[in-house]
């Protein structure tokens, strides 16, 4: 049989710039004709960085909306080649909103990746891939998102600086997609990465800061590995919660980060209102006595760390004879690292993980090390006068 005949790949159809300019202008409302006037004359000029420049202003005009995909697919396409990947990359993922068909939505990304040099153009290529993994999950093909997170945090990790909007693209759909999932750790670490990336002052819509601050506060709270909560609690983000019928979560993560079980206790009769709150309620009290503890073994001098049971069960509320499966579940977890007694019954701390301190807690540790230094000045106030007599 004879062998098939090679094919080559199909070219884009040659595009006629003036042809289609000058239809648009008779054809677009007159506020826009501006625009392609001003196409025409820079593309003829090949002022490349001017035009997309002009090209980002006519995209943000509102009245652009019905337009946008014939300008980048009959203009934009003409001369791609010749501008900055990462801003047509931004440019043609503006675009893409506009197609309500997914597949043929999906199909423009699609194609617009298989254009862009991975090697010349790394931080183009994730924001792609980023934006190409959220229009899936949109559509709800989680494995493909998947895949093209993966794909895009292998290029991501081995570049050195990049452009935040690249960051905020790649952490933003990772964190949807950890949020679609339900695991909450993962989405409490890309949801705080993100909005380091942004300004969610600028950036985000009063309801979407809302809606990020309520989402971090239910995963730092039933994150099974998130037991320091310093970092949201500094976050602006969290202001969003104020005078909301959600300012109780707020409340809430404070009282977590300080361990105060009774604090939990008068505020566990409102965590119906979250019900995915109450009835993980056992896992959240367990976590509300961990928490206790470390910050009951933070607040001890480095030399007062040796704790009776009897000690800890006060601390954390619990009965005695749950007070060894504690400590051995804080052991695991890696939040304190020590050993046990279990003849004297008493827990010996030598280590307590680092955390995010709070404004509080940092007043707390200044006023230790106020003390360590007036304990040090009194030392040498004793042995100055044995120093000046030997010398």
């Amino acid at each position: 049989m004879a062998a098939p005949m090679a094919v080559d790949k199909a070219k884009a159809p040659k595009i006629d710039v003036d042809a289609f300019l000058t239809l648009a202008i008779s054809e677009t409302p007159q506020e826009l004709h501006v625009f392609f006037e001003s196409f025409q004359s820079l593309y003829s000029r090949k002022l490349w960085h001017q035009l997309t420049n002009k090209l980002f202003e006519f995209f943000d005009n509102s009245l652009s909306k019905p337009y946008r995909v014939d300008v980048f697919n009959k203009f934009v396409r003409d001369f791609e080649s010749r501008l900055n990947q990462l801003r047509l990359v931004e440019m043609g993922v503006k675009v893409s909103k506009e197609i309500d068909n997914p597949v043929t939505h999906l199909q423009f990304l699609t194609d617009l990746l298989a254009r862009v040099n991975t090697e010349k153009s790394p931080e183009a290529h994730v924001l792609l891939l980023s934006s190409l993994a959220h229009a899936k999950l949109l559509y709800g093909d989680h494995e493909g998102t998947k895949n093209d997170i993966d794909a895009a945090w292998k290029v991501l990790d081995e570049l050195s600086s990049v452009d935040p909007s690249v960051n905020a693209a790649y952490y933003g759909v990772a964190a949807d997609y950890y949020k679609s999932k339900a695991e909450y750790a993962p989405y409490y670490k890309n949801s705080l990465l993100y909005l380091a990336c942004i300004d969610p002052a600028k950036d985000l819509t009063a309801e979407e800061r809302l809606l990020r601050a309520h989402d971090l506060g239910i995963a730092a709270f039933l994150g099974d590995t998130i037991y320091n909560f310093g970092e949201l609690l500094m976050h602006p983000i969290l202001d969003a919660l104020d005078s909301t019928p959600h300012e109780w979560i707020k409340k809430l993560l404070f009282t977590f980060n300080e361990g105060n079980i009774g604090k939990f206790e008068a505020l566990s009769p409102l965590f119906p209102k979250e019900p995915i709150l109450q009835e993980n309620y056992p896992f959240l009290r367990q976590k509300i006595c961990l928490m206790a503890l470390i910050e009951s073994v933070f607040k001890r001098g480095a030399y007062d760390r040796t704790m009776s049971f009897q000690t800890i069960a006060e601390e954390t509320h619990l009965p005695l004879d749950e007070v060894e499966h504690l400590v051995m579940k804080a052991l695991s977890l890696k939040l304190i690292k020590g050993s046990l007694d279990q003849v004297d019954q008493k827990a010996q701390i030598t280590w307590v993980q680092p955390r995010v301190l709070s404004r509080d807690q940092i007043g707390q540790l200044a006023q230790r090390l106020a003390a360590w230094n007036a304990k040090l000045h009194q030392v040498e106030e004793r042995i100055a006068p044995e120093v000046l007599v030997n010398s």
